[in-house]
């Protein structure tokens, strides 16, 4: 009776095991689609009508569980001198590893080019959501990714601290 228990236990642990790999690697993404003037990225000096990326093969995941679960992949003919010259780039950006499903966008390489100069990132949409920023990462042949990630005003007020003093007011639900 004991044997039949202890494999009952570890059947069932086996089956929620499974279950919870799906809920956290399958159930909650879904396809996201992007059309012309989507994809932007504010100019600097900050005023002006942001820069549209013009792109092709576009392929994008989001999940309504959190929002930094969005990545996209695609590819551009933008000119990476005006880029460079107009937009913010973010020295620091990390990106979120992506389901191994969503082959595109492999985080890890895209982390190292970053550091090692062979690919951009730019900031794109600050404070999507309060503390969120939308990331691009640019190569020079075109190839670019998009993630979500937290901004320094975000990671204060998630942690229960002040927002810095350049940050927006936090809504209501964060304080």
């Amino acid at each position: 009776m004991g044997r039949i228990l202890i494999v009952a236990m570890l059947v069932l642990a086996l089956i929620v095991g499974a279950f919870m790999y799906y809920l956290q690697v399958y159930a909650y993404y879904e396809d996201v689609s992007a059309e012309v003037g989507d994809i932007t990225l504010p100019v600097m000096p900050e005023g002006g009508e942001p820069l549209v990326v013009p792109f092709t093969n576009f392929r994008g995941i989001d999940s309504i569980s959190s929002p930094l679960r969005y990545r996209a992949c695609f590819e551009t003919d933008i000119n990476m001198i005006t880029l460079a010259a107009t937009a913010q780039a973010l020295p620091f950006a990390e990106p979120r590893v992506a389901p191994r499903w969503f082959d595109c966008f492999d985080a890890a390489r895209i982390g190292a080019d970053l550091q090692s100069g062979d690919a951009t990132a730019y900031l794109s949409v600050p404070n999507l959501e309060y503390g969120i920023d939308r990331v691009i990462a640019f190569y020079p042949d075109g190839r670019g990714y998009i993630w979500h990630e937290i901004n320094p005003c975000g990671e204060a007020v998630f942690n229960r601290n002040p927002a810095p003093e350049n940050c927006p007011e936090p809504p209501e639900s964060l304080q």
